[in-house]
């Protein structure tokens, strides 16, 4: 597409469509012309987001979302809640490129998976219009186990995921249980009986494997704002080493701008969460149990970033034929 590319986004008020605005205002080529949001509509962006003031983009009103009102609209970014989403977006113009950064539409029939690292997935990308972005705890557990399953070093049933999410992957919401007072000095478990990112990660591990895949997935909300660490159990179906579970990710990943392949620090450490704040970076590592034998895959990512607005871009750039790192190439911010 020549020119600007002009993207409107909806949910602008929640965190992933914050970090969407925030990203779209570094973008060389994306251009904001629509903002819809409930609690904000009526506002200037300059009004909700103080540091807009004095641009263009700060001079856009913000909406409540009307799929018919897209007139000006090359690419539709929808960060809204899971459930909200199916019935506007199908009403939304053939001609918008949508990127649905909610999970309406996750291995739906007429969208696209978005996670461009998974082996075929980017060609994909490209020719679609309809376009599902992945989840944040399937992003990190996902790009940690697909090396694994695609070299067929591990068996694709029976996978174990223990995953780790700051606060803002519960969503702005407003509910009183994810205030400061409630998180700070807490850690639970959440989703124990049933979680609904479980079919979405079988479905593209079987994908990856070219088998069926099971697995058990334990998520956890820790006191921080930002970011996902996923820790993989599964079984070797053969005797195998971390040195060749980091070489299988090394040669899925080789082309790869945004994954990272590190080996296990010396004291037996993982990657950090950190590393990836306020990047659409993942770093993944890997080790073998020595007591088990159980390959231990772990995937460190910013879930506002790799695990939503950060590969929604990468989505988008994909999409309209122009560079996929564009407006994705900052540093982490480093504490």
């Amino acid at each position: 597409m020549a020119g600007d590319i002009r993207v409107g986004i909806a949910g602008i008020s929640g965190y992933g469509g914050t970090e969407l605005l925030r990203l779209c205002g570094a973008h060389p080529r994306f251009r904001v012309a629509y903002a819809a949001g409930d609690s904000s509509a009526g506002q200037k962006l300059a009004q909700r987001f103080p540091a807009l003031a004095g641009s263009a983009t700060g001079e856009v009103v913000i909406e409540a979302f009307d799929p018919a009102a897209l007139a000006n609209v090359d690419v539709l970014f929808a960060s809204l809640p899971t459930g909200k989403s199916r019935e506007p977006l199908a009403r939304v113009d053939a001609r918008v490129r949508v990127v649905d950064v909610g999970g309406d539409h996750r291995f739906v029939d007429g969208w696209t998976y978005g996670l461009s690292e998974l082996p075929g997935q980017r060609a994909k990308i490209r020719g679609a219009t309809r376009l599902a972005n992945p989840g944040c705890y399937p992003a990190a557990s996902l790009l940690a186990l697909a090396p694994l399953l695609h070299a067929g070093l591990v068996e694709s049933q029976g996978i174990v995921i223990d995953a780790k999410s700051g606060v803002t992957g519960a969503g702005r919401g407003g509910a009183s249980d994810f205030g400061y007072a409630e998180t700070n000095e807490d850690v639970f478990a959440y989703g124990l009986h049933a979680h609904a990112h479980v079919p979405e990660i079988e479905s593209a591990l079987a994908q990856v494997a070219g088998r069926a895949a099971t697995v058990a997935f334990t998520p956890h909300l820790v006191p921080m704002s930002r970011g996902i660490l996923a820790t993989c159990y599964a079984r070797p179906r053969a005797a195998v080493t971390a040195a060749q579970c980091s070489e299988a990710a090394r040669a899925l990943y080789a082309s790869e701008p945004f994954v990272k392949v590190r080996e296990v620090e010396k004291d037996g450490r993982s990657p950090h969460t950190g590393w990836a704040t306020a990047t659409n970076l993942c770093f993944v590592s890997y080790a073998v149990n020595a007591r088990t034998g159980l390959v231990v895959a772990t995937g460190a990512i910013d879930n506002l970033g790799k695990g939503a607005a950060g590969q929604a871009i990468q989505n988008a750039n994909l999409m309209c034929g122009i560079p996929e790192v564009s407006g994705l190439e900052g540093l982490p911010v480093w504490p």
